[in-house]
């Protein structure tokens, strides 16, 4: 955004200078990013006085000129065509650097003759693009500055221009007096009032115009006039000046006055050529098939459903965005139709952006516009044109109406204190709103219209603090806790995530950190992708959606990993995914991904390929860290992106902790990423809390006495699975057996020969440990029957013979 100074000073009545000026703006959040001060640039040049002037002995087109400076007579070869006796030139002296061409001067010769020097034309000296010949003053001393002459003659040919940064949360400031507003409320001068004065219309506007009700929503108002009779030539000197000054180019003066609009009070128009519409005009959406000619010369092909202004002849304009060349002014153009209208944001933001076009009107209206000014800004934009152009106005037509933005919070003057801790009294604080637009009713403040960005009382907080200048805050010890132990800062659930995250590190995992949005494809693949956690207005189209799980991002770093040739991996991450975008429906998960050969254990061991044990393993191991039972059972109704029959889900009851196992070949396939790949996740808010609030180590349970081993082996049916045959001889006696675990299976034809078909051998071994006295034969043998009998009666199960 650029501004030069008397352009601000058409709004605020200040004597600030330019320095002052970028210093508060700064100060204010809109950073300044650069200043131009051309008339910096322009102060080595002096004003000289051409007293003779010859043909160049060896060259048609330069002359030899004598010259008066305030150093005496000098000589200087020139080849501009107006170079004569009499005429007040501007000079650059040797030494003197030009920024048009990029160049010191020196003392040179040309065609042999010497030249001390050179007269500038406007081109040379950055003034215009013109360059037919050198700078003629009708007046000025020899020996003055040039700067001085122009200060004098010629004011806004040395304005400064400012730039600055606008953050997308003060579109306000994208129009000149709104950073006039600004500044007007730090102190830096008065605002000047505007005063809007309706122009009245001789005859009825056509064409009429239509909003489509499907499009009501993101059209919600639309107001026009035709203006007949213009004159459409060049704009006035001061327009064209000052929209240079700010980099654009004068085109005529009906685009001039749009464009002017524009960035003096954030308010883009369009003019339409009324004599090239069809018929009425109708705000719709587009149909299959269309498309339109745009103002930058380009044909974009129209997406079903963007938002256009269409004739009887098809869309003439891009609505919010760029006009259509069809209907666009000329210097022919006789009879015009003004629009002023309101586009919601977000239509127009994805609209641009999946056609890919850039515009100032875009720029401000996905940002948001004052939806209060849009009759304003066409009645004083009428004005202007009846001023500059001419003609006869119509009635203003009108489509929908403004949509009501009023809202209004509680000002409460010492919660400033709280939140940023500057201590500001309360008769400044309301001064502050009110210089801002805020309307203050006791202590409630109505936000402005042009102001989306304040959303409730924090907002207002923001304000006071912004205006009176954050760069007062000072550094404040915090408050000392009373006597005792203080209250604990983390919550459990925070605590649990440390813990989470320490252990997956120690395990050798590396942290990764993902987006939060993922693509639809993505989302649907990890049963996500819905509407309801659909980003309105994402940044670009592979973050469309909040993501379901936290494995899209880490099988996309895998892949991207992979494709550098960094094979073996172990990643995780720790973070929030949603099942909805309602509050409630997000929850914080910690998933973790091992793809290729895993790590040797000890320095003399081989390398393997992961597999879904690997998962489990360190998937218990976080578990057992944020103070997981250990009586969890192993559950196999898996989501479908897992691998049917390679993975399990860690429950208590209906309540899953985590799932592990490989990943479907098809979920590898979507990501390109080559396998084998195994993951895990854990859902960390779904661990029981202690039931104490100060969790205790339970007692140290240890024995004297040897413990013995018991071994067994089950005949039972292929189906059934190891864990079931371990939970029950477990449960024979929870006292005395310390540890259940496999250590064989026997299975296939062979197995099937010897123990009937559709059977196997499953071999476990009962650790029994006593506590009290030392076993007795007839006590391993109760306990041994005691296993085969819960083993038999869960399982179906037979000792193998």
């Amino acid at each position: 955004m650029k501004l030069t100074l008397s352009w601000l000073r058409d709004h605020l009545d200040t004597t600030a200078s330019v320095a002052e000026i970028a210093d508060a703006l700064t100060d204010l959040g809109l950073e300044v990013e650069d200043i131009h001060d051309p008339a910096a640039r322009l102060a080595p040049f002096t004003l000289a006085r051409v007293i003779h002037a010859e043909q160049h002995p060896d060259a048609d087109r330069l002359r030899v000129c004598r010259v008066m400076t305030d150093e005496g007579e000098k000589q200087i070869v020139c080849g501009a065509p107006n170079a004569r006796a009499g005429i007040t030139v501007v000079l650059a002296k040797p030494g003197d650097y030009v920024p048009g061409i990029d160049t010191t001067l020196g003392v040179g010769k040309i065609r042999g003759v010497e030249s001390h020097g050179m007269m500038a034309s406007e081109r040379e000296l950055e003034l215009s693009d013109e360059h037919d010949g050198i700078i003629e003053l009708p007046s000025g001393e020899v020996g003055d500055r040039f700067t001085d002459w122009l200060a004098a003659n010629a004011p806004d040919r040395i304005d400064p221009v400012i730039e600055i940064k606008i953050t997308p949360n003060r579109p306000d400031a994208l129009g000149i007096r709104g950073v006039a507003r600004d500044l007007a409320a730090r102190g830096l001068g008065t605002l000047k009032p505007l005063a809007v004065t309706p122009v009245e219309g001789r005859f009825d506007s056509t064409p009429r115009v239509r909003i489509a009700a499907d499009v009501a929503e993101r059209a919600p108002h639309f107001t026009g006039r035709l203006i007949r009779g213009v004159t459409n030539g060049p704009s006035p000197a001061w327009l064209q000046q000052r929209l240079r000054a700010i980099g654009l180019r004068p085109i005529s003066a009906l685009v001039d006055i749009t464009n002017l609009f524009t960035f003096d009070l954030n308010r883009p128009l369009h003019v339409f050529d009324a004599g090239k519409v069809a018929g009425d005009l109708v705000v719709r959406g587009a149909a299959e098939g269309e498309s339109l000619l745009a103002l930058d010369g380009k044909t974009y092909a129209l997406r079903p459903g963007d938002l256009v202004i269409a004739d009887d002849n098809g869309p003439e304009s891009l609505a919010g965005i760029m006009g259509g060349e069809a209907s666009g002014v000329t210097e022919a153009t006789t009879d015009v139709f003004l629009e002023s209208a309101y586009w919601q944001p977000i239509g127009i933001a994805a609209t641009g952006r999946a056609l890919r076009i850039n515009s100032d009107a875009r720029y401000r209206f996905e940002r948001g516009v004052d939806p209060a000014f849009t009759r304003d800004g066409l009645e004083l934009a009428t004005q202007l044109i009846l001023d500059l152009c001419g003609g006869e106005p119509g009635h203003v037509v009108e489509a929908g109406a403004a949509p009501d933005t009023a809202r209004a919070y509680r000002l409460d003057p010492a919660r400033t204190q709280r939140l940023v801790g500057m201590d500001i009294p309360e008769d400044e604080q309301r001064r502050t709103l009110e210089s801002l637009g805020f309307v203050l009713d006791g202590d409630m403040a109505s936000v402005p219209s042009w102001r989306p960005d304040v959303q409730g009382e924090a907002d207002l907080v923001e304000e006071i603090a912004r205006i009176a200048s954050l760069s007062r805050l000072e550094g404040q010890p915090l408050p000392r806790p009373r006597a005792g132990v203080p209250q604990p800062v983390l919550t459990p659930l925070q605590r649990r995530e440390g813990a989470a995250r320490r252990t997956a590190a120690a395990l050798g995992y590396n942290e990764c950190v993902t987006y939060s949005f993922i693509d639809e494809g993505a989302a649907r693949l990890f049963g996500g992708g819905g509407a309801a956690v659909r980003i309105e207005n994402p940044i670009s189209s592979e973050m469309t959606h909040l993501r379901p799980d936290l494995l899209p991002g880490l099988l996309a770093a895998a892949a991207r990993n992979q494709a550098r040739g960094f094979l073996d991996l172990a990643l995780f991450e720790i973070g929030p995914v949603f099942s909805g975008g309602e509050p409630g429906e997000q929850a914080v998960q910690l998933s973790g991904l091992l793809v290729g050969a895993s790590a040797p254990r000890d320095p003399f061991g081989s390398r393997r390929l992961v597999d879904a044990f690997d998962a489990k393993a360190d998937a218990e191991a976080i578990l057992a860290a944020v103070g997981a039972p250990a009586r969890a059972q192993i559950d196999r109704k898996l989501d479908g992106w897992w691998h049917p029959g390679r993975a399990g889900n860690i429950q208590l009851g209906p309540n899953r902790l985590a799932t592990f196992g490989e990943l479907h070949p098809r979920v590898l396939r979507q990501f390109d990423v080559k396998g084998p790949a195994v993951a895990f996740t854990v859902q960390l808010a779904n661990v029981p809390l202690p039931k104490t609030r100060t969790p205790t180590r339970p007692a140290l349970g240890t024995s004297d006495l040897q413990p013995v081993d018991r071994d067994f082996a089950f005949v039972v049916d292929e189906r059934v699975e190891a864990a079931a045959i371990v939970n029950a001889a477990q449960g024979a006696d929870k006292a005395l057996i310390a540890r259940v675990a496999v250590f064989d299976e026997f299975r296939g034809e062979r197995a099937e020969a010897q123990m009937g078909p559709g059977k196997k051998s499953v071999a476990i071994t009962a650790r029994l440990q006593p506590r009290d006295r030392t076993l007795t034969e007839a006590d391993l043998e109760a306990v041994s029957a005691r296993i085969v009998e819960k083993v038999a009666k869960a399982t179906g199960g037979t000792l193998r013979g």
